[in-house]
């Protein structure tokens, strides 16, 4: 059995002039993201890897969600669409049982409910934790279980 993590970044700052790539956490999405960490270790899940957009809203989450962990900044999850990121997943080692994913929205929302459905919302901060039997490698829609979900909104 593998699980994935599939992570949206924190609330992120609007902050005229700057690059989207740039755009910083606020003070809410560094309390939030930490918050993200703790639920996942409170589960009982410690990831084998991160696969991360190298955005800095992104890298911020990672960063401070799993301050120990090793991280992958993978240029592809930026902007991509929910059968990009499912490729990258693909893409991880066979050996590893526990992966997150940290992107973006729409596609990291539009990744988990494809592989395992549901019907929620998917705000910064949140995550989808999924459950799926197949290999890495063989992973694909409708092939994983929702087994839980966080949104820091909800849970103020």
């Amino acid at each position: 059995m593998r699980t994935l993590i599939v992570l949206r970044h924190a609330k992120a700052a609007h902050v005229p002039g700057l690059a989207d790539r740039e755009r910083p956490l606020t003070g809410r999405g560094e309390r939030d993201a930490k918050r993200a960490g703790d639920e996942i270790r409170a589960a009982g899940l410690s990831p084998d890897t991160i696969l991360c957009s190298p955005a800095l809203r992104t890298k911020r989450t990672a960063e401070i969600a799993f301050p120990e962990a090793e991280i992958s900044y993978e240029r592809d999850i930026y902007e991509a669409y929910p059968d990009e990121l499912l490729e990258l997943v693909r893409r991880a080692d066979p050996e590893m049982s526990t992966v997150v994913l940290c992107g973006h929205n729409p596609g990291v929302h539009e990744l988990a409910l494809g592989l395992a459905g549901g019907d929620y919302v998917f705000r910064p901060g949140s995550f989808a934790v999924i459950q799926v039997d197949s290999s890495w490698e063989e992973l694909g829609p409708g092939e994983g279980r929702l087994i839980n979900r966080w949104d820091p909104k909800e849970a103020q």
